[in-house]
């Protein structure tokens, strides 16, 4: 695989980076294309909760990424973004996210970045969009407990100064994807950041709700959880840490 030629779109205001580079990539845009913006008026996270940031508080952008991998493994490309993410807050500012499935960056119990993700068919194949918002110097978002890099660590950083590094982190990474002892690696360093795992958990999905230990991630990315002595897996839905939540 050649080096990634990194395309950065840089907005001042947006809708949504994810939707316009959603529609780039079914018009053919190449991987390493970012979109990037001061402020979006729609941006969106998981569950179509709100995301919103003041202008300039957050690194607010969307990744295209375009992986040799299957339909069922495409989580791997996400993991690329939030490992990236969580290893460029590590040399930008000390503090070490831990990632509570799916992609969450979890402070202790507070969350400080989310994404989401959008899977696109391309000419090139299976592409997937992923979107970002990193909380730097306020708490964005409409959950009551995220928290920023300043309030934790003190420390400003420019949303491009953390795009830039985030950009060097995930390029090694996707490199990984290329073959199957990289993927290993790649899994394992997915696994090991998963704060979730151990945790008792609820998790409520459109139909149900489940309480139980998070014991593992299977080979799709979906997360195992022990329910009342018996193994289910879940590939969708809201998790909380339960005793996070009691603390």
């Amino acid at each position: 695989m050649n080096p990634i030629s990194w395309r950065v779109e840089h907005f001042d205001h947006i809708d949504s980076t994810n939707t316009w580079l959603v529609d780039k990539a079914r018009s053919g845009a190449p991987e390493g294309t970012v979109a990037y913006a001061d402020f979006q008026a729609a941006g969106r996270g998981r569950l179509d909760r709100v995301w919103e940031a003041a202008s300039g508080s957050s690194l607010l952008c969307s990744i295209l990424l375009i992986p040799p991998l299957d339909a069922d493994e495409l989580h791997l490309a996400v993991a690329c973004v939030a490992l990236g993410a969580r290893a460029a807050l590590v040399r930008l500012s000390g503090v070490r996210p831990g990632l509570k499935w799916p992609n969450d960056l979890m402070l202790g119990d507070r969350k400080v970045a989310g994404l989401l993700a959008e899977v696109v068919k391309t000419a090139e194949g299976l592409a997937v969009v992923v979107g970002i918002g990193v909380n730097l110097t306020t708490s964005a978002s409409s959950d009551a407990r995220a928290t920023n890099i300043f309030t934790e660590a003190g420390v400003t950083i420019t949303p491009r100064a953390l795009l830039d590094i985030l950009l060097e982190e995930v390029e090694w990474r996707r490199r990984a994807l290329e073959d199957e002892q990289g993927t290993a690696r790649l899994r394992e360093e997915y696994e090991g950041s998963l704060v979730t795992l151990g945790q008792t958990v609820r998790i409520q999905t459109q139909d149900d709700t489940s309480v139980g230990e998070a014991i593992g991630v299977d080979h799709h990315g979906r997360l195992v959880v022990l329910v009342d002595g018996a193994k289910q897996v879940f590939d969708v839905g809201d998790v909380v840490h339960v005793r996070s939540e009691g603390q």
